[in-house]
């Protein structure tokens, strides 16, 4: 990711934080939307609960774009910890494109292509980080 594109996302988000509970809600509805097959994942989940914690994660990963060596082990460590809930690498892609879908109805007119593009390069790099971090062990093992 380029500084600029870091000031964006960190300029969007600042837009999607106060509608973050509406906004997680819209990412389940699209997620499930686009794969079907995810939401046996969620099963035991109260969606509401885990809206939270997808929100203040992604919270997280905004306030710490600027310090890769603080934000990469935490979110490798996510990664993990996705793996051993049964998430799959071609999962990523749906997840990245239910999150622009959100992103895009939430911003409305401000989501604009380089908002857009922004957004999927840190995106990109936490999904890598993410199936890096659970093929790992696999290698390992």
């Amino acid at each position: 990711m380029t500084p600029v594109q870091t000031a964006i996302v960190e300029n969007s988000f600042r837009l999607v934080a106060p509608i973050a509970e509406p906004a997680a809600a819209i990412f389940y509805e699209r997620l499930f939307a686009l794969d079907p097959a995810l939401k046996p994942l969620f099963a035991r989940t109260d969606i509401r609960d885990q809206g939270r914690k997808l929100m203040q994660a992604i919270g997280f990963v905004v306030a710490h774009l600027r310090r890769p060596d603080t934000l990469l082990p935490a979110v490798a460590a996510l990664g993990a910890r996705h793996g051993a809930y049964g998430v799959q690498p071609a999962h990523y892609d749906t997840v990245g494109q239910a999150l622009l879908e959100t992103l895009a109805e939430g911003l409305g007119p401000h989501f604009t292509a380089e908002v857009r593009n922004a957004w999927a390069a840190a995106y990109g790099v936490l999904a890598r980080t993410m199936i890096e971090a659970t093929e790992t062990p696999r290698a390992a093992a």
